[in-house]
């Protein structure tokens, strides 16, 4: 096992590592901006290394300073959390030839996995469904890719291959809107990726976002761990998410999930790693896999008992790898909000002071967040400050525990989304189960 972990990320994930390495007996390095010297897993940490300015680039994508600063305090392994450098294959493949461990899959995983092109090769290749469309990268012939959408059939959606967290996509109805669409998503793609290429999908107009969790070991051990109902989105943004996913019929989650585990082996994944899917009229379309810890690994934890971060640190320490399919029980539901220093409803950012914070509590009730009264949420990074996650038996009982525990949640300083959050607890379609991911959107346009 690992005595000391550099921990490369920040906010509540970095909080969210640490104390699973404190649990293990490991120690932990903390890496830090400017903007976060005041941040409480900072003062937390064994040790913390000040890598640069708030600017990301000059600091948590600094992969020279995280590095460095690897070195200066004899840490042995690199944990990236999520975001940032985590699904960075340039990365992962310095940290290793640095001679650190890198605690996520081998770079050549992230790299096929990372282009959207390639993953849906190896996910037809290992049989998981995929969205019908174009079977790699387009051509620059333009009669060719008119022909290509119309065999698809027309909505279609243009995605970046190396594109991600609902950047790099734009729909097309109709033929006449295809080749600009598709000029404009390469242009955005080179810049914002820079890998031009571009592919072409079928666009389902009313499907749910259902994810598999998965852990592998690099070997033919893998297993999946339920499903998570990410739904509740806004311009491609989580908002919500739940897990089991509420109304799919047991038997497909199954034989999707084990589909996911086959993939893991022929693949030889390591670490923790999530399958996502369109799900509608009763069918899996794979769209994408996130290498790394998701922000909803929560709700899994919580339904399995399976600390899925210390999973990730055990599978890169090399420790036997005892986890089995049967061991993988799903218990009762849970459901995560995030909850994020923004307008409820206009979504502006709202950075600075919080003045006054109230946790909440009670049964089934959990917070993961790095903030406390006092502490001012920086203008730099993503204004997400908090993960408000509940527990039940029933579905109900973790809807109504949500209900109470984003109530009794104080927040002064700055505006939160909680509002949101309450709005949605109490909506009726919500309550039902099932919406789509373009139900928050079609919700909030209703709005006065």
């Amino acid at each position: 096992m690992f005595e000391k972990i550099l921990i490369a990320n920040r906010g509540e994930i970095a909080l969210r590592i640490q104390r699973a390495c404190r649990e293990l007996g490991i120690k932990t390095v903390v890496v830090h901006s400017e903007a976060d010297r005041d941040a409480k897993y900072v003062r937390l940490a064994d040790e913390s290394v000040c890598i640069g300015p708030a600017p990301a680039r000059d600091s948590y994508l600094n992969m020279p300073a995280i590095i460095s600063a690897a070195e200066v305090t004899d840490a042995e392994a690199i944990h990236p959390g999520y975001g940032f450098l985590a699904e960075n294959a340039d990365f992962a493949e310095r940290v290793e030839k640095s001679g650190f461990v890198f605690i996520g899959p081998r770079p050549e995983s992230i790299r096929l996995m990372g282009d959207k092109v390639s993953a849906k090769r190896a996910m037809i290749a290992a049989a998981v469904p995929v969205v019908p469309g174009s079977e790699g990268a387009l051509p620059d012939d333009p009669q060719e890719i008119q022909r290509i959408a119309r065999e698809v059939g027309y909505p279609v959606i243009i995605k970046a291959a190396g594109g991600g967290g609902g950047r790099g996509m734009r729909v097309v109805y109709t033929e006449a809107a295809l080749l600009n669409a598709v000029t404009m998503t390469r242009s955005e793609a080179g810049a914002a990726f820079n890998n031009p290429e571009v592919y072409l999908e079928k666009f389902l107009e009313n499907p749910r976002h259902i994810e598999i969790q998965v852990l592998a070991d690099g070997g033919r051990n893998a297993v999946w761990l339920g499903e998570r109902d990410c739904s509740m989105q806004r311009r491609h943004q989580k908002v919500i998410e739940e897990a089991p996913a509420p109304g799919i019929a047991r038997r497909l989650i199954e034989r999707i999930g084990e589909r996911c585990a086959e993939a893991c082996r022929k693949i030889n994944y390591r670490g923790a790693g999530t399958f996502e899917f369109l799900y509608e009229n009763g069918e899996f379309f794979f769209i994408e896999m996130n290498t790394r810890i998701q922000v909803e690994h929560t709700v899994t934890e919580m339904v399995t008992g399976i600390d899925l971060v210390q999973q990730q640190i055990l599978i890169a320490a090399g420790e036997k790898f005892t986890l089995r399919q049967r061991d993988v029980i799903i218990k009762g539901h849970a459901i995560e909000c995030r909850i994020n220093a923004e307008d409820a409803f206009k979504f502006t950012p709202s950075p600075g002071r919080i003045t006054s914070w109230h946790a909440p509590g009670g049964p089934g009730v959990r917070l993961d967040s790095h903030v406390y009264s006092g502490y001012v949420v920086p203008p730099n990074y993503d204004s997400m400050i908090a993960k408000l996650i509940t527990y039940g038996d029933t579905r109900q009982q973790a809807i109504a525990r949500m209900e109470i525990a984003l109530s009794e949640m104080a927040v002064e300083g700055v505006q939160t989304n909680i509002p949101l959050h309450r709005e949605l607890m109490q909506d009726a379609r919500f309550v039902e189960g099932g919406t789509s991911i373009h139900y928050l959107e079609h919700k909030l346009s209703q709005r006065p």
